[in-house]
Parts: C-alpha cells; structure tokens; sequence
C-alpha cells in the first residue's frame, strides 16, 4: 500500500524558492561593481568587487555547501534557513558599512566571506528539503530551487540599479 504525501507539502517550495530568491541575488552583483569601484576608487587588487570579492563568495558558496551539508541534514532546514539569513544579511550590513566607511577589508569580509558562507548554507537548506518531499518529483524539486536562485538574479539586477540611483550603492546593500 502506498500512502498519498501530506497536501501541505506544495508549501514546501514556496520556502525554497523565496530563500533562494534571496541569495540568488549575489548573480546581480555585477550591478555593483561600477558604483562601489566609483564610491572606492582606490581599491586594492585584493578588495576589488568583480575579481577577488564576488570570486571569493562563490567559491565559500560551493565550499560551505558542501562542508554546512551534513549540519543541515542534522539540524534542519528552517535553522540553515536561519543561518543562512543571518551570515547573507549580515556580509551585506558589514559590506555596507565597509562602503560607508572607505574600509577595503570590510567590504571583502562582508560581501566576499560572509554573504558566501550564507549563500551556500542557505543553497543546500531548500534543496535537501525538497528532495525529501519530493521523493517521486526530484528533478521538479530541484527545478524550484534553482528557478528561485535565477529569480534572485533577476530582481535583484533590477533592484540594484533602482536603488543605487535614489540611495547609493552603500544604502543600497543595507535595503
């Protein structure tokens, strides 16, 4: 006898897709690079938003994805949900003060170290989860999460460029 899964269970992608709305967004950093380049002109190789910072936060995307993996399995997705939120917003709040302040290193720290770490704990969460929901859908599972990643990009392409014109781009990574 083969039971019927739970209804509830089609809630689970809209989690999934709205936290990967979310860092989905560091695939629009590209929207950044020219303001925060105008706002520190004097960038060292090392602080520099297209090169070093945005490849320093997908690599620690991949690394914490896979290294976060098993914690996730263990503790749950709401609380890698949770994790993930706090090491993304926090990289962004840190990169902005970075911003605020001309400091090169709090920028890398934030927007580099810290949003990747987020990215990749917050990547894993909702696809572990939708796999095990979805156990006789994996590839539609799967196809929300990362639907979710590429709708981060989109909006926040478009978001970006909005408000780096009204608030500036520091403002615009506490926004």
């Amino acid at each position: 006898m083969q039971l019927t899964p739970p209804p509830r269970r089609w809630t689970i992608p809209l989690g999934a897709v709205l936290v990967h709305l979310g860092i989905g967004s560091v695939y629009a950093w590209s929207t950044l690079n020219r303001p925060i380049t105008a706002a520190m002109p004097s960038l060292p190789w090392w602080g520099s938003p297209p090169y070093t910072t945005f490849t320093s936060a997908l690599v620690l995307l991949g690394l914490s994805a896979a290294t976060w993996g098993p914690w996730v399995e263990r503790r749950g997705a709401r609380m890698a949900a949770r994790l993930a939120a706090l090491c993304f917003a926090s990289g962004l709040a840190v990169g902005a003060v970075g911003l605020h302040l001309r400091q090169p290193l709090l920028l890398f720290l934030g927007l580099g170290i810290l949003c990747g770490i987020g990215c990749g704990i917050g990547y894993i969460a909702p696809v572990s989860t939708l796999v095990r929901w979805f156990p006789d859908r994996r590839g539609m599972a799967t196809g929300f999460a990362i639907m979710g990643f590429g709708g981060g990009a989109f909006i926040a392409g478009h978001a970006n460029a909005w408000l780096i014109e009204r608030v500036g781009v520091a403002d615009t990574l506490l926004v």
